[in-house]
């Protein structure tokens, strides 16, 4: 790819003097995550470099998009009016493949199912000037990193795993569909300057302790929320013990943590599998800007003057870890499994085994457990429970199918399903569970090597309880059948008497080299103007997309509570996968799946609550939303914190914006849940005292004020009305910036994009001649001084001036649609003066 080679060249080149600019402003040396993010400003001269408060105006070198989220994005592409991407952009087509039988008769089954979604893909990436993988090319994230990924590069992708690439030391960052678009468009990427939390490995990665356990360690310290709004930047002696595919695999991973991103140095890991996978010559021009791409000296030798927090692990002393169920934050050494497993009252008998996905497809991934593998069958072991594998791309599997690790895994009795996401994602169809077991919630334990567990998320059963581990892991416990025994000590029971494992072994890099395998790509078209597409009124898989309505230039008045969400809410919860992705492309038929997995903070029950127009209880959340959408009654959500966590899915967004929300009112959110929100119109808000969160009642009406002087910085008001006439008020926070509000004004940030796309005026300060530009303000600050911790750090609440008002009486003969009375008015001037 000789024009990737030409456009690292120049970014390489420019890198010296930017980071010398950069080094003089801040007045100290730079981190790896600084140096590469601060390379892509905008204006490297002019912007405020604030960590955590200035929104920094960024320009990606590349964009990346799955099927599922393709869809979406392409068809807001379409709508901006462009031509053509103005900058390299790929379409992988991985999530639309379910799992069951095995690769070949899988894949006849979603080309046949997914044809019009598949050509629809095809045709207008060839149009617009983007290249394509077909189905069955790979996972997304391992395509990436084969063909694309290189060290100091900045790429954003329509998936919240493309932190994968952060292995090879790129900043790899998971966005919306509505922030690839801009950059596709030639726009420049807005994203919150993040914190960096710096990682010192030291020791040595050995026996059955892999890169899984590395990051499942990270989830056990700082939670799937500690790194919200925060690069994790890895450093230290122990780096060097790591593969490249197996620092991917931590900073894939990085999502579940909440981590805006994460990143390895480059060293000569980087540059041998960089070699290995026939790009020598991107290996030879790193090699020569290490030092402009890596950390300053000064960055790993104090790194408390430089990192917001400091993380040590130990490598020679970390355990092989599991993590489970239901979020990958609840963690359990090897050694520790046993007494949890009694103590938590999980099953012990595992019913199915899985290995792959994103996070764990490599050769080396699959290599070490297939030497598993051939321990087992050496002492006439075979698998106790159906084990699933999901190799990670067609260059993988081709490698893998030649050195023999894919002949020894069936032979155990591992069904190889396509190279695709498959079960991680819930396209899996499952077909051992019990109608009568999942009614009853009897539960059953799957193991996987996977990076998600959220309830039903694999195989839709919410009876499923799902352990992560490493590949290794997951076969040796297949083999033993059981939840709770440990590779490390423990032994099987084989024809001959006890087993007991040696550790697994396998090259990170085919000796032989990788077979190279890039049938699956289609290159863009030189000139697509010719290249006509058709979306049908009647497909019920794809909808051309009508614009939002911009803003009223009103107060959210007598807002309804659709639904307030008790306890984790993740993007799943929202808005489903599993089944539902086919409909990724047909806005209105996905938004039949809204919140049909938050669970009912009234009733407990879960994806139903009561009608408020009609009195009806138990109907389901997007069934209720439409009718109120079609009475012409607004409605808000209720969360609790980090809502949004997980996928990037902007369907979560776009589905009640399509079906008449106005506003989502947490405890806390996710950072790229909270960014969608914003894009669509929507209004991400934040209880200023978390604790009003319990005050909310299913039948209040709602009131937010204080929008016709929407400011960066400036709380609004919820007027909270109850049935019983009573009335609370509550201070909303948010983070919206300047430019952010003009999106609400305008509608959506793609309303904003078609405006400038015709040149019309969209009212913002910060659009100049076509062009956004983020404001100068005040001089940066340094970093401040890191604490090292060992444990995950408590949540921390910032304290605010008091809530404006307490309770204030109402008589119980009120009417429902009552405005705010004199009282409350005079106590939301004495705030707005504050």
């Amino acid at each position: 790819m000789p024009e990737q080679l030409d456009t690292i060249r120049k970014l390489y080149t420019h890198f010296t003097a930017k980071h010398d600019v950069l080094r003089k402003r801040l007045g100290r040396s730079l981190t790896m995550a600084e140096k590469i993010l601060f390379a892509h400003l905008d204006d490297v001269h002019g912007q405020e470099l604030v960590r955590g408060e200035s929104f920094l105006m960024l320009r990606p070198d590349r964009v990346a998009l799955q099927d599922a989220t393709a869809q979406m994005a392409i068809l807001q592409f379409i709508s901006s009016g462009k031509k053509r991407v103005a900058v390299p952009t790929t379409v992988h087509c991985d999530h639309l493949i379910v799992g069951r039988a095995g690769a070949e008769p899988d894949m006849k089954v979603a080309l046949r199912e997914n044809k019009e979604v598949f050509d629809f893909l095809a045709t207008s990436a060839k149009k617009y000037g983007m290249g394509f993988w077909k189905p069955g090319a790979g996972i997304i994230h391992q395509v990436v990193l084969e063909n694309y990924a290189f060290p100091g590069g900045l790429m954003i992708g329509t998936d919240s795993h493309t932190p994968n690439a952060g292995g090879m030391g790129m900043l790899a960052i998971g966005v919306g569909g509505a922030d690839a678009v801009d950059v596709m468009a030639g726009m420049p990427w807005e994203l919150l300057n993040p914190k960096l939390i710096g990682v010192r490995l030291t020791g040595r990665l050995n026996g059955w302790t892999s890169a899984k356990d590395v990051i499942l360690k990270m989830l056990e310290i700082l939670s799937c929320a500690g790194g919200t709004n925060k690069i994790v930047e890895y450093f230290g002696t122990g780096v060097e013990s790591i593969s490249l595919t197996g620092r991917g695999t931590i900073t894939n991973m990085g999502a579940e943590l909440g981590a805006t991103t994460s990143v390895f140095p480059f060293d000569s890991r980087t540059a041998d599998y960089l070699n290995k996978t026939f790009r020598a010559d991107i290996a030879k021009e790193a090699e020569i800007f290490a030092a402009e791409i890596n950390a300053d000296s000064d960055v790993v030798q104090n790194p408390n003057t430089y990192y917001d927090q400091l993380i040590e692990i130990d490598l020679d002393t970390l355990e092989p870890m599991l993590v489970g169920p239901h979020s990958p934050d609840i963690a359990h050494s090897a050694s520790q499994m046993a007494a949890h497993q009694e103590k938590e009252h999980y099953p012990d008998e595992i019913k199915v085994g899985l290995i792959g996905s994103c996070t764990n497809s490599s050769y080396e991934d699959i290599g070490r457990a297939a030497h598993v593998a051939r321990q087992a069958l050496a002492k006439g072991l075979k698998a106790k429970v159906p084990l699933l594998v999901t190799p990670g791309s067609d260059q993988v599997y081709a490698t893998l199918q030649r050195d023999g690790q894919l002949d020894t895994l069936k032979e155990l009795g591992a069904t190889i399903l396509a190279n695709a996401c498959g079960p991680c994602i819930g396209q899996w169809k499952r077909e051992d569970v019990k109608p009568e077991d999942e009614a009853s919630g009897k539960p059953n334990v799957i193991v996987t090597s996977f990076n998600r567990n959220f309830r039903g998320r694999n195989d839709s059963f919410k009876s499923t309880m799902a352990f992560i581990g490493s590949p290794e892991v997951v076969v040796a416990k297949t083999l033993a059948g059981s939840l709770r025994f440990n590779p490390v000590t423990d032994t099987i029971l084989g024809p001959t008497g006890p087993v007991k494992l040696d550790p697994p072994q396998s090259p990170d890099l085919p000796d032989r080299g990788f077979v190279r395998d890039d049938k699956g790509f289609q290159a863009p078209a030189a000139d697509g103007a010719d290249i006509e597409l058709a979306v049908s009124p009647n497909s019920d898989r794809l909808q051309l997309l009508a614009p939002f309505e911009p803003w009223n230039g009103q107060d959210v008045l007598n807002a309804r509570v659709l639904v307030k969400a008790l306890g984790k809410c993740t993007t799943d919860h929202i808005s489903a996968a599993g089944k539902w992705l086919k409909y990724r492309g047909h806005l209105d038929n996905i938004s039949n799946n809204l919140l049909i997995g938050a669970t009912n903070a009234f009733t407990k029950e879960i994806g139903v609550g009561k009608n408020l127009r009609t009195g009806v209880a138990a109907r389901p959340f997007p069934e209720i939303a439409r009718d109120y959408k079609a009475n012409g009654i607004l409605w808000v959500v209720v969360g609790d914190h980090n809502y949004g966590e997980g996928s990037s899915r902007e369907h979560a967004a776009l589905e009640p914006r399509h079906l008449g929300g106005v506003a989502i009112i947490v405890k806390s959110f996710a950072r790229i849940h909270e960014t969608n929100l914003k894009k669509q119109g929507m209004l991400p808000l934040t209880f200023a005292d978390p604790s009003d969160y319990d005050k909310v009642r299913e039948d209040d009406v709602i009131d937010i004020l204080g929008l016709k002087a929407f400011t960066a910085g400036k709380q609004l008001t919820a007027f909270v009305k109850h049935a019983d006439g009573t009335n609370d008020v509550f201070v909303l926070s948010h983070s919206f910036n300047a430019e952010q509000i003009e999106w609400f004004k305008a509608g959506s940030a793609l309303n904003v994009l078609k405006k400038m796309e015709a040149g019309g005026a969209v009212g913002s300060a910060h659009v100049i001649s076509g062009q956004r530009r983020a404001p100068r303000l005040k001089k940066a600050k340094p970093a401040t001084m890191a604490k090292k911790r060992t444990k995950a750090p408590k949540r921390k609440v910032v304290k605010r001036k008091k809530p404006i008002a307490k309770k204030v009486a109402r008589s119980t003969s009120a009417k429902l649609n009552r405005k705010p009375n004199k009282i409350v008015r005079r106590k939301l001037a004495k705030q707005a003066r504050r």
